[in-house]
């Protein structure tokens, strides 16, 4: 067998670029999303909850293209001129009600998950004109909530696939390479966390992260069939100090070198992120090590 590489445990082989290469030719016209779903379809390539990974696929597809073993049609983009990202982005009606209060006098909190709900695309709106860093649309596994007290929403907080390695997360669980390449999908990545501006609350971030760790694990295993050991998260050193998150009893794992994902020189590109981690069972070592 002539394999050409290894992609998140799929090992591809000449046969398989060969195959890959005339589903682009026959589906050129669809656009890379069509085509890395054919691809899925093909190979059954689907996650534990049996939808298919055609966002891992799609990975796939940008490191062969770079591997120049194959080439992909472009993407489909839409411009300004036509019904565009500005149109499919644009903002909800939404009325803003200034909320300054105790955390005791603010009333019961709803947590709503809202992935694959209508209410998805309020989190969406909100996100993308009050968070920092803006939206960003996850791939893979992913949920988003909503926080309400007394029908109005003040926060919003997602939950992603973590990161695949980091140093000082790693050396803190004390995995083995393997272990990390089989539990990964039991750690949750704490992506976004918007407290909304006009929403004055002493102790409510702590408040929310701590409701969180209480229920996330089980909406996880809900919609994707399997349950959350470990949630971890980056703070922005420059912008943000971890109040919350120590608040809540997460810990400072470790510094971040400042380089950058893709970066391959040892000069500082980035701002350095501090890594806060937060276990959801007392025996989370054992089972993500050895489990």
């Amino acid at each position: 067998m002539n394999v050409i590489l290894t992609y998140r445990k799929k090992t591809i082989t000449q046969d398989d670029i060969a195959f890959i290469t005339k589903v682009i030719k026959e589906h050129w016209d669809e656009g890379r999303t069509a085509i890395s779903r054919r691809l899925c379809e093909a190979w059954d390539w689907r996650q534990a909850n049996g939808y298919l990974k055609d966002g891992v696929c799609r990975g796939l597809l940008l490191k062969l293209e770079q591997e120049q073993l194959i080439t992909l049609p472009p993407r489909i983009i839409f411009n300004n001129k036509s019904r565009n990202t500005k149109s499919r982005q644009a903002p909800l009606d939404f009325s803003p009600t200034p909320i300054s209060a105790t955390l005791r006098d603010l009333g019961p909190i709803e947590l709503r998950q809202v992935r694959r709900t209508p209410e998805e695309k309020l989190f969406n709106s909100l996100i993308r004109q009050h968070h920092y860093l803006g939206y960003t649309q996850p791939v893979g596994e992913h949920l988003k909530y909503l926080a309400y007290a007394a029908g109005r929403v003040v926060a919003c907080l997602a939950f992603a696939s973590a990161p695949y390695a980091i140093d000082c997360r790693d050396s803190y669980l004390g995995w083995s390479a393997e272990a990390r390449e089989r539990n990964r999908n039991l750690l949750a990545y704490n992506t976004r966390f918007l407290i909304l501006p006009w929403i004055q609350v002493p102790h409510l971030a702590s408040h929310l992260l701590g409701r969180i760790a209480r229920i996330i694990s089980e909406d996880w295993q809900r919609l994707y069939q399997h349950p959350i050991l470990w949630l971890e998260t980056f703070i922005d050193t420059e912008r943000f100090t971890g109040t919350c998150y120590r608040a809540a009893n997460w810990t400072l794992l470790g510094l971040t070198s400042g380089r950058g994902k893709y970066n391959q020189t040892r000069r500082r590109l980035t701002s350095i992120k501090a890594m806060y981690g937060y276990p959801l069972c007392r025996d989370f070592r054992q089972r993500l090590c050895h489990g």
